[in-house]
């Protein structure tokens, strides 16, 4: 786990290695541990996510990113997940909409994150 600052928003970025997150128990870890560390967006690995959070049908991904929400809290999604977007429409909708919204991004790594924080602290300060 790492802490850094970027276009003025503290983030907390998981390690690709450790338990997978697959339950809102495993959300509220996350509130605890960023809220510790004074973060306010989440960045897990895609190899963090239990693969179910990736099939929407099962409610991982809806638990999980409400917990977050709930506790005015973002996540990021870091990594590859073209596999799941393409086996799944529903899927594809979700990311597409979420990268619209403030709350919940996919993203491909971190350097994309970087730049979609700056871009959003650019159209703020704009």
């Amino acid at each position: 786990m790492r802490i850094d600052d970027s276009s003025g928003i503290r983030v907390l970025h998981l390690e690709a290695e450790g338990e997978p997150i697959s339950t809102p128990d495993d959300a509220s870890d996350l509130v605890g541990t960023a809220w510790s560390h004074n973060a306010s967006l989440i960045a897990v690995p895609v190899e963090r996510l239990d693969p179910e959070f990736f099939r929407l049908r099962s409610g991982v991904a809806g638990e999980i990113t409400q917990k977050l929400v709930n506790y005015r809290l973002r996540l990021a999604v870091v990594g590859d997940i073209s596999e799941h977007v393409e086996a799944s429409g529903a899927l594809r909708d979700f990311v597409w909409e979420s990268n619209m919204g403030e709350h919940v991004w996919f993203v491909d790594d971190e350097a994309a994150l970087t730049e979609k924080l700056a871009s959003r602290a650019a159209r703020r300060a704009g």
